[in-house]
């Protein structure tokens, strides 16, 4: 898939560990309380994979992470659809176009199972929803690209039902600085960007800080009125030197400012291990190139070769449970939630966690380390809504 890159075709390979494998058995307390709750994940990679292979997720599926029973079974409502644009068509009318396919994709969903689904654009729409047996779609913008520097665009895309946008994505672009893109072109964001941190908060969009670089995060939060995001996003903690995730000095800042940081799950966003057997794959890689070439027969059978004698070393729920419970202990309840990258991160998901009908698993790993239901309905849902709200108070009031 996408954003796991080469890690997907690469894990594939060599089998990967099904979602009802591992140790982790949710109790009917953990059970019932994702059914209780609204449970809303800040970032499910569903339309991209579709515009890759068309599947009817109204039903069951035999691939992907999402589907109509198994949201049900883990008591997932409000999933937001991530409207993903490749940074390989930045600056190209082509973004917008994806973006508008893109969601055209989410309504195709509703219209197919109505009873099911639900175009979710506010907070209440999520909660009525919800009231109705409804798994709600709301919608955000991986990658600002699609804006193409005119604010025209920005109320074209709040009208379809974009609720958050992710300035940038693996490269700068006419927004933002990617954490990922090593030149930092803007030295954070660029004075369109910049402008439209204020349209964003005027017209109620939530501004995502999650690819962005430590520069474009910091002048966002002193620029924007509202409280931010990171949709998917985990703790530089516990991966040092990995700039996608966030610094303990970024949390306070994010927390001083409102926001809520939405845990990824991806076993290499959450996990040393993970996160260094995958540079480590990396590095090895580009050296055989370098001395055979790309097209060479040492390449060609390298990454089954490496993973037979070197098995990727998977995260689990427990790892994922220290990420919430690192940010709960140093800023707060309020300032957490679950941004899971389902259909995001291929085959690299952890242990427990491999589809959305884990998330029990996750709340058990909450309840074994004592938090109790009212801090797990935060975590699950509340927190997330809370910032959508005040971000539409503020929209009314400018």
């Amino acid at each position: 898939m996408k954003k796991s890159l080469w890690i997907c075709t690469a894990l594939a390979l060599s089998g990967c560990v099904t979602a009802s494998d591992g140790e982790f058995h949710a109790s009917e307390k953990a059970t019932e309380l994702t059914q209780k709750y609204i449970l809303v994940d800040g970032h499910i990679d569903v339309p991209y994979r579709l515009q890759q292979k068309w599947e009817d997720v109204t039903l069951a599926t035999d691939s992907g992470d999402f589907d109509y029973p198994r949201a049900k079974a883990g008591g997932l409502n409000a999933p937001f659809m991530s409207i993903y644009i490749p940074a390989s068509l930045d600056d190209s009318p082509k973004s917008t176009a994806l973006a508008h396919k893109l969601i055209d994709y989410v309504e195709a969903i509703v219209g197919r199972a109505p009873d099911k689904f639900a175009i979710a654009k506010s907070p209440d729409d999520v909660k009525k929803q919800f009231a109705e047996g409804l798994i709600s779609l709301p919608m955000g913008m991986e990658n600002g690209s699609p804006l193409q520097g005119n604010m025209a665009n920005l109320k074209t895309f709040y009208d379809r039902g974009i609720r958050y946008i992710t300035l940038a994505h693996s490269l700068a672009n006419h927004i933002s600085d990617s954490s990922y893109d090593l030149r930092k072109k803007w030295k954070g964001l660029s004075p369109f960007g910049k402008e439209l941190v204020g349209e964003m908060n005027n017209i109620g969009i939530m501004i995502d800080i999650s690819h962005v670089s430590d520069d474009a995060f910091y002048q966002v939060i002193e620029l924007s009125k509202a409280p931010v995001i990171a949709s998917h996003s985990s703790l530089r903690r516990f991966t040092p030197g990995f700039e996608r995730n966030m610094t303990d000095e970024m949390l306070v800042a994010l927390a001083e400012n409102g926001g809520v940081v939405m845990i990824n799950f991806g076993s290499t966003f959450v996990d040393q291990v993970s996160r260094g057997w995958r540079i480590t794959l990396s590095e090895k890689r580009k050296a055989i190139e370098q001395e055979f070439g790309a097209d060479s027969e040492q390449l060609a059978n390298f990454d089954e070769e490496y993973i037979k004698n070197n098995p990727f070393p998977f995260a689990n729920v427990d790892t994922v449970v220290d990420h919430v419970d690192h940010v709960v202990k140093l800023v707060g309840i309020d300032h957490v939630g679950i941004g899971s990258d389902y259909d995001g991160v291929g085959d690299s998901l952890p242990i427990g966690l491999k589809d959305v009908s884990a998330y029990p698993n996750l709340v058990q790993g909450l309840l074994d380390k004592g938090y109790n239901e009212e801090d797990i309905a935060k975590i699950l849902g509340t927190n997330l809504l809370r910032v959508w709200s005040e971000v539409e108070d503020y929209a009314a009031k400018h």
